[in-house]
């Protein structure tokens, strides 16, 4: 058999990763706050480049009637610097630039890139650390809800500074509800946080050191005593003579009034939205990104023609060049992570108009691949969109990730929320006759009965999530004399 050689030629293709294209995905998924570091980095190593002040002031201020993406169409802008005109760059942007050989979209294989995966790294903030905790020990998406209210209401010291009626109304939910929640979450590491006042701070912490007795319970009720110094007074009302006020006192001080000054000086980091929401006066909703979030970057075309007429040797004309494009590159993969995340924001919400207008429990299934199909764009940048990403609603601040639960199928055909599901059966024990507790099986035939097709062990699964006993252990407890 003889052997040789010989060229073929096969076409394939192939994803070509370009330096724009990595930073147009980190963008992405940056932050509002990441996204401002790394503008001022970029603009550091890049002379070309500089922040618009003027129109991110003027963006705050505007009272639009729309809900507008950023736009770039001023033509010439005052030169602050003396370098005379200042121009933006070209608005147009099509969503990825096209790849050598590509046939479309070829996102499913970013996420192995962990150089564009890497997140700004830095110490755990306290909500992070609480939310955390929420996460873990609230399996019910309404409660996970109201537990992000809950720490968004914490101020720099730890406490609750909002009424839990005011925080029940707000989310379209019963008080007692959200006083539930207040109430497990009191026992979230740092102890004392939740607090409604320093008494409540302090019992908290003396709770969790199993020394909260009568005499302490009645030196906390009587703080202002304390603080004009009538001891003798507390002794009475406390039942304990000076030598067990002293130690009472001596352990009082070893208690942290400021629980959340530990994680540092900005302890809870106010959450700042990426995009606003509003009732329309047509009944719909009226979306904008927030100006705060949006940094406005310009690029100096006559410094750049100045400088390059100057320019002689092919270095500094190459170095000039490569500054040209970069800053070009940079305004508008601004422009389109702004105007992407304007979209999804508003995929979500015409998705999920029932949990804006009734609240938590009216939240509907919905998955990442419903929005990219929507929006037409590729499932792993909507997941990328709605990471770090928040919306200021009528009902509170969410992160736009919260809005994707899981679907329980509905005997009509209609898919229901497991969150809404979950929702309905807290419901339907909480209503149930004392003397004749629903059982597992009766809840599935009540939950068929609206159109929600679920099974026993399901139910079961999501009563023992939210801690519910069993109807047998409820109908113990419920007879048991008080």
């Amino acid at each position: 058999m003889a052997v040789s050689q010989r060229l073929d030629l096969r076409p394939s293709q192939s994803l070509v990763m370009t330096p724009q294209l990595q930073q147009a995905i980190k963008l992405l998924q940056l932050s509002n706050l990441e996204l401002s570091a790394y503008v001022a980095e970029e603009m550091e190593r890049n002379p070309l480049l500089a922040r618009d002040e003027r129109a991110e002031a003027e963006g705050a201020d505007a009272d639009r009637a729309d809900a507008p993406a950023p736009r770039g169409d001023e033509d010439d802008l005052d030169d602050r610097s003396g370098d005379g005109d200042w121009r933006e760059a070209p608005d147009a942007f099509a969503d990825a630039p096209p790849t050598p050989g590509g046939g479309g979209h070829g996102s499913e294989d970013f996420d192995e890139l962990s150089d564009v995966a890497q997140r700004v790294a830095g110490e755990s903030t306290l909500r992070e650390h609480l939310l955390e905790q929420a996460h873990l020990s609230l399996a019910d998406a309404a409660d996970r809800a109201i537990a992000e209210t809950l720490i968004d209401s914490l101020d720099e010291a730890g406490y609750l500074g909002t009424a839990t009626a005011e925080l029940a109304d707000l989310l379209g939910v019963p008080e007692p509800r959200v006083t539930a929640v207040l109430q497990r979450m009191q026992g979230f590491d740092p102890v004392g946080v939740f607090a409604r006042d320093l008494a409540e701070c302090l019992a908290l912490q003396l709770r969790e050191l199993d020394r909260l007795d009568p005499a302490m319970q009645a030196l906390l009720d009587n703080l202002e005593l304390l603080g004009r110094r009538e001891f003798a007074a507390l002794r009475r009302i406390c039942g304990v003579d000076g030598e067990d006020l002293t130690d009472m006192l001596a352990e009082l001080r070893a208690l942290d009034p400021r629980p959340a000054t530990r994680f540092g000086a900005e302890a809870v980091q106010p959450l700042i939205p990426d995009v606003l929401m509003r009732a329309a006066r047509d009944g719909g909703w009226h979306l904008e990104l927030n100006p705060a979030t949006l940094p406005r970057v310009l690029v100096n075309q006559r410094y750049y023609t100045r400088v390059a007429a100057a320019a002689r040797d092919k270095d500094s004309k190459r170095y000039l060049n490569e500054r040209l494009q970069a800053a070009n590159w940079l305004v508008r993969a601004l422009e389109q992570r702004a105007q992407t995340i304007l979209k999804v924001a508003a995929a979500i919400v015409e998705r999920q108009q029932a949990f804006f207008v009734h609240g938590v429990q009216h939240l509907k299934p919905l998955t990442l691949r419903e929005i990219a199909e929507t929006i037409e764009m590729h499932e792993s940048t909507v997941s990328r969109v709605t990471a770090n990403k928040y919306i200021a609603t009528p009902r509170g601040t969410y992160e736009l990730k919260y809005f994707f639960t899981a679907s329980i199928a509905g005997a009509d055909g209609e898919s229901h929320s497991a969150e809404a599901v979950r929702d309905r059966i807290r419901k339907l024990v909480e209503r149930e006759p004392p003397d004749k507790p629903l059982s597992d099986d009766r809840i599935v035939t009540l939950l068929r009965g609206e159109g929600v097709d679920i099974a026993r062990r399901t139910v079961a699964k999501y009563r023992e999530a939210m801690r519910i006993p069993s109807s047998t252990q409820r109908r113990r407890e419920k007879a048991a004399p008080a």
